[in-house]
């Protein structure tokens, strides 16, 4: 290996530490975002910033500062000791408010040509992020350990659309959405399982690829079955580490995902509306369940071949695929793998779109994407009897009271290995 090349130890290190980076990094570059606006107002003409001062819009952007704050102290406790994940992090990773002091000074920050460089807290992504945790930006930063690492405009919006995954996952308001998409993968688990008893339901061992905070794999182990997750992205699994692991109560946690754009907001309600997570208390599993997470490329822990009977071969029971198989670089590697692991009469559950997320990368990865019809041939070329096809509309990491929202016309099959 030639001396400036780093090994995969290193590089994964090097990530490991700028994700870290990333979230204490999250108040000094938000209350940025945000004093950006208030310094556009001092650009106005004084009649003008009269009338938005009294309709409440300097007040509301001291109120998103609040939020970001509160934010940010969330954060804090997710990265709080990141050294028990086994990587090394930068002692100076600690970010800082420097940069958003005297957000309040007037006409002194005025700019009133060109805002370049602030496009960063008008993002309208709509990806479903922890499916798309295999980023082709994930591990593309400096190789540099001694330079102080900057995030990016990308590395934020994975830490705002985290904060909006907790509201999805793990809060009563986000219920609605992700029943929409859980409760069916449930109810088809049951189903083709109907004829074990409740209390042996522990001996099916059940797999989440891309299982992103946990909750659908945390549902699966209380319905009394042996769950396993399995998540790639950092910052997904940093999160689901806190809610998961260092989470005693209800409510125990309030976030403001919604404060970091201001567009398409149909009140200040709605843009700072409080959401309080868990819902429910994630040590509460019933006595003697299996349930656990592991942390990994899905293709290189399970996809292993070279040997048919090393562990995971045959071994699950159940594969549910939740907004996962498109993030596949060879969508016939995914299946292959899916197919093979799973035990003969085993059952393939998926639901999610064909949002290719490899699509037009440019870091040269290779990427296979078809359409829904392809999808399915190739499933059953493999070895799988597809049945209980339906399409389910649904949303991701929305706000409800938007007035913007994505539907995805999401494919839902069981699907059983033959």
């Amino acid at each position: 290996m030639p001396s400036n090349q780093l090994s995969d130890v290193e590089e994964e290190e090097i990530h490991f530490s700028n994700v870290i980076t990333t979230f204490r990094n999250y108040a000094q570059y938000s209350l940025a975002a945000n004093n950006r606006r208030r310094k556009d107002i001092y650009c106005l003409p004084s009649a003008d910033q009269q009338v938005l001062e009294a309709i409440g819009y300097k007040k509301k952007l001291d109120q998103v500062d609040d939020a970001i704050r509160a934010n940010a102290e969330f954060l804090a406790l997710i990265v709080a000791n990141p050294e028990i994940f086994g990587h090394e992090v930068d002692a100076d990773a600690e970010g800082t408010d420097e940069g958003v002091k005297g957000a309040n000074e007037g006409e002194a920050g005025c700019e009133p040509a060109t805002h370049a460089g602030t496009s960063h807290s008008l993002t309208h992504s709509h990806s479903h992020s922890h499916s798309h945790s295999h980023s082709p930006h994930e591990h593309g930063h400096s190789h540099d350990r001694h330079q102080k690492y900057r995030p990016t405009d990308f590395d934020m919006d994975k830490l705002r659309s985290t904060l909006k995954q907790f509201a999805r996952d793990w809060s009563e308001q986000g219920r609605e959405e992700r029943e929409a998409c859980y409760q069916p993968m449930k109810d088809a688990l049951v189903k083709h399982f109907s004829d074990v008893p409740l209390e042996q339901r522990g001996s099916l061992r059940v797999l989440v690829p891309g299982s992103g905070l946990g909750r659908l794999a945390y549902d699966v182990a209380s319905m009394g079955f042996a769950c396993q997750g399995n998540e790639f992205s950092h910052y997904m699994l940093l999160s689901s580490f806190l809610i998961l692991n260092r989470t005693d109560s209800i409510n125990k946690y309030t976030l403001y995902p919604y404060v970091h754009s201001f567009s398409n907001v149909s009140s200040q309600q709605a843009m700072l509306q409080p959401i309080s997570i868990p819902d429910v208390l994630p040590s509460n599993l019933p006595p003697g369940s299996d349930f656990s997470l592991v942390a990994g490329d899905f293709e290189e822990i399970y996809g292993v071949d070279t040997d048919p009977n090393e562990p995971q071969a045959g071994e699950w029971n159940a594969i549910l695929t939740c907004f996962f198989i498109d993030t596949a670089k060879n969508i016939v590697n995914y299946l292959r793998v899916i197919h093979r692991i799973l035990a003969p009469g085993g059952v393939w559950v998926n639901l999610g779109p064909l949002l290719w997320h490899w699509e037009n990368n440019n870091t040269n990865d290779t990427s296979v994407e078809l359409d829904l019809e392809e999808v399915k041939a190739l499933a059953r070329s493999i070895g799988f009897e597809i049945s209980n096809e339906r399409t389910i509309d649904t949303t991701y990491t929305s706000n409800s009271e938007g007035m913007l929202g994505y539907i995805y016309h999401a494919a839902f099959w069981t699907a059983t290995k033959i």
